[in-house]
């Protein structure tokens, strides 16, 4: 599936862990910091590590899954950036990962 967002406003593009969360400036590094979400199960550890153990326990395992072909790239756009994420991860797991990432500062605008 290709995922195509819009981050209208990326200084607030944040979400409300830092460890978790972009701390990107340029399109080019926003699309670094997805793939390494999408891709990597380091990224997956460290939400799970701010867990206690009961509720690490209880996470749908949908949400833990990883895709290591996932490619992103990225385009300014005026002030916004655009990001196409290309994966295998499913809906949900790619919007929990967006609300890790962005928290709710930005706009899913297809999927193909």
């Amino acid at each position: 599936m290709k995922f195509y967002i819009a981050l209208p406003n990326p200084e607030s593009a944040r979400g409300d862990n830092p460890a978790l969360s972009f701390s990107a400036n340029g399109h080019d590094t926003f699309a670094e910091q997805l793939q390494h979400a999408l891709a990597n199960r380091r990224y997956i550890e460290e939400w799970l590590a701010g867990m206690d153990e009961d509720e690490a326990d209880q996470v749908d395992p949908a949400l833990m899954a990883i895709d290591t072909k996932a490619k992103v790239s990225g385009k300014q756009r005026g002030l916004g950036i655009m990001l196409v994420a290309d994966t295998a991860l499913n809906g949900t797991a790619f919007k929990h990962r967006m609300r890790l990432l962005a928290g709710s500062h930005w706009q899913l605008v297809d999927v193909k």
